[in-house]
């Protein structure tokens, strides 16, 4: 299996605390059937995200686990005004493994109601959105009808394996199977932090998966899907997901230079 989505580097946001603290996570997680690990360190306005010191501590985790999993180099990439400016001006700098796919979280508490022209922005520059655990953001689980224009406007879908076994409560819980019944979802992660609470474990929501949706969805969300993402490949067709018909077109010339700043100063 392949996490996407791993808060593995030491010392930088609230994910690992220490190198011995990622060397367990290392463990527990090839214990539990990941053979790949993309590292994705914030990048917010709370935690500094500095590439160069992130991939030293990569190379220095690569040179200690002895070849038991392969490491790659991401973000956890807010939407903020800044973020997306920075984003669309250095391509690579927060994508995994220096490709097109680009992990992308929202702030829990607002969400604006014209995010995505955003994320044609970002598309259009040639990055794919990957929205991370949608089932566990509050504006989401009470309008979750706004993932439809996300999803109509190409973005991709990861939802924490966590939620799946109940860790982050019944709503998390039961708002990820629907997702998953309309086959809004693309990909499987662990978002780990640490070994106690937020442990790297993806083998248990395969299961879940697996026992209600059957062997092949499992293999797509954690192994194929992740795969093409961590190699920068084209994703492998997937099922068409439900009920995301357009209600209504959108007014011509809605996508204007300086959208970005509209967006986010309103």
């Amino acid at each position: 299996m392949i996490d996407i989505h791993h808060h593995l580097l030491f010392g930088l946001d609230d994910g690992a605390s220490d190198v011995e603290t990622s060397l367990a996570m290392v463990e527990a997680a090839v214990e539990n059937g990941i053979t790949h690990i993309v590292c994705t360190p914030h990048a917010n306005t709370r935690w500094a995200f500095d590439p160069e010191v992130n991939r030293q501590k990569l190379e220095e985790l690569q040179g200690r686990v002895n070849g038991k999993v392969t490491l790659g180099l991401g973000c956890d990439f807010h939407l903020s005004y800044d973020n997306i400016e920075d984003a669309l001006k250095n391509r690579t700098k927060y994508t995994i493994n220096s490709k097109q796919y680009l992990l992308v979280e929202f702030d829990d508490l607002m969400i604006p109601t014209s995010m995505n022209d955003a994320f044609y922005e970002l598309i259009v520059a040639g990055l794919q959105p990957i929205i991370t655990h949608p089932e566990r953001n509050l504006t989401i689980q009470r309008h979750p009808e706004r993932m439809k224009e996300w999803l109509r406007e190409g973005c991709l879908v990861q939802v924490t394996a966590a939620s799946l076994t109940g860790r982050f409560g019944r709503t998390a819980q039961s708002l990820a199977m629907q997702f998953l019944e309309k086959n809004w979802v693309n990909f499987l992660a662990t978002d780990a932090h640490n070994v106690e609470s937020r442990p790297p474990k993806l083998r248990e929501a395969y299961d879940v998966v697996a026992k209600r949706f059957g062997g092949e969805t499992a293999k797509r969300l954690c192994v194929e899907n992740p795969r093409a993402v961590f190699f920068g490949e084209e994703m492998p067709e997937q099922p068409e997901p439900k009920g995301i018909e357009e209600e209504s077109k959108a007014p011509q010339g809605r996508r204007k230079k300086g959208l970005l700043r509209r967006l986010f100063s309103s």
